[in-house]
């Protein structure tokens, strides 16, 4: 089994069993397991952040109609099915960095509201930013949650097939 196999197989039983899953009792109750692409390596990169000179506060809107605070940070550019993408990276005031962002396939095969990518620093001004690991923020499987609403400079023009799909449970 590979490393992303055993983190959705994880995701799954965390979801399904944890009292902290975002899933209701009866959700659990019914949960076959989230649903994914297939792993694609083309869209995982080791991408340098064009860091801005000051990171410029931000307010993003969420999906219960309030605002968070971030700190945009910089912006990746890379190439997918040969077209120049860009996307802004974000930091939270806890020092976690991410990419909220929609593409081609959102509202159709992905969460509509679109999907998270976590960063993991490689040392210096250079990130993996690995689709293969984008997920549904929790609002997706519960009204109970506020979840920070992709800027539109996240709107990718390009299909992003990778990561966790669309969640049917409900």
């Amino acid at each position: 089994m590979s490393e992303l196999e055993e983190l959705r197989k994880s995701k799954d039983s965390f979801f399904r069993t944890d009292p902290h899953s975002p899933l209701a009792h009866e959700q659990k109750h019914h949960f076959g397991g989230l649903l994914y692409y297939p792993e694609n390596p083309t869209l995982r990169f080791e991408l340098n952040l064009d860091r801005l000179d000051e990171p410029q506060e931000v307010h993003m809107q969420t999906s219960t109609g309030q605002q968070q605070h971030y700190r945009k940070l910089g912006i990746f550019t890379f190439t997918v099915n040969d077209k120049e993408a860009k996307l802004t990276a974000y930091g939270s005031h806890d020092g976690d960095a991410f990419v909220p962002f929609t593409d081609t396939t959102s509202g159709h095969e992905t969460y509509g509201a679109g999907r998270y990518l976590d960063l993991e620093w490689l040392g210096g001004n250079r990130f993996l930013v690995d689709f293969n690991l984008a997920y549904n923020p929790w609002c997706a499987y519960s009204p109970q949650y506020s979840c920070p609403i992709p800027p539109g400079e996240n709107r990718l023009s390009v299909p992003i097939r990778a990561g966790e799909k669309s969640f049917t449970g409900h």
